[in-house]
């Protein structure tokens, strides 16, 4: 059993709370009761979603309030009609598992350089690519 430790200056600022059963083709819910879905393998045109499609929601969730962050110290504003299509891949390499990742990200209207430091700096805030840096070989794109 391992536990999680955080150094003295941090703070929790929120924690999740999920139960799942039943894997790749179970069920899960939150404790607060905001999200309950089924499960189930990718392509298998059976009812419910998998991982990899929760990580692509959550991680692009989170990537747009990190690129808002950014616009902020950048003093730029965002478009209205900004975009992320998150591309996640299981891939199968040698009989083992693990992920790519391509961030589609469409900043209409803004110049393509001020759009390309914030997306580099929000890379930087968001705490879905903290985790994931060094081990998910991560594509950005301005689309």
């Amino acid at each position: 059993m391992s536990t999680t430790t955080t150094n003295q200056s941090s703070k929790v600022y929120y924690t999740a709370h999920t139960h799942t059963t039943g894997g790749r083709e179970g069920a899960s819910k939150s404790s607060d009761g905001n999200l309950e879905v089924k499960l189930s393998l990718p392509g298998s045109n059976k009812p419910g979603t998998n991982p990899e499609q929760l990580f692509a929601a959550g991680w692009s969730a989170c990537f747009e309030g990190a690129m808002g962050k950014a616009a902020q110290k950048l003093k730029v504003t965002l478009p209205t009609d900004l975009f992320i299509d998150a591309e996640i891949d299981l891939v199968l390499d040698n009989g083992e598992f693990s992920l790519a990742a391509r961030m589609n990200i469409g900043l209409p209207g803004l110049d393509r350089e001020v759009a390309a430091q914030v997306i580099e700096m929000a890379h930087n805030i968001c705490p879905y690519s903290k985790a994931i840096k060094g081990n998910v070989p991560v594509a950005f794109n301005l689309v």
